[in-house]
């Protein structure tokens, strides 16, 4: 089994910035894509940033510029860093690993953390 623990939420003014953090456990074989999605009430959850472990990244337009997706393979761990924070990027960030397991080497899974909230004021 994996599981994610993310950490880093909270409230901050517009223009603040807010850094998440995730680390993935568990009878892991790899990490391949880990990402960052958010949701609102009554939206569907949505992509935000993700980075492969070659260090490909990728990012929602709203976010290109601001946010900046990193992690630490060694640590099986992301992180987004939150710039220029504004109040519509107040909601739910979730934590979503793709892994290979120990014992299924060949098959990928994917994981999601509880989900972190963050708060901007305006």
């Amino acid at each position: 089994q994996v599981q994610l623990v993310e950490s880093g939420g909270g409230l901050v003014q517009a223009g603040g910035t807010l850094r998440l953090s995730c680390v993935a456990s568990g009878s892991i074989f790899s990490v391949n894509v880990m990402g960052w999605y958010r949701q609102a009430p009554g939206k569907q959850r949505e992509l935000v940033a993700d980075i492969t472990n070659g260090g490909t990244t990728n990012y929602a337009d709203s976010v290109k510029g601001r946010f900046t997706i990193s992690r630490d393979n060694a640590k099986n761990t992301v992180y987004l860093q939150m710039n220029n924070l504004k109040p519509e990027d107040t909601t739910v960030y979730y934590c979503n690993a793709r892994v290979t397991l120990l014992r299924h080497p060949g098959t990928e899974y994917m994981y999601w953390g509880q989900g972190t909230q963050v708060t901007v004021s305006s």
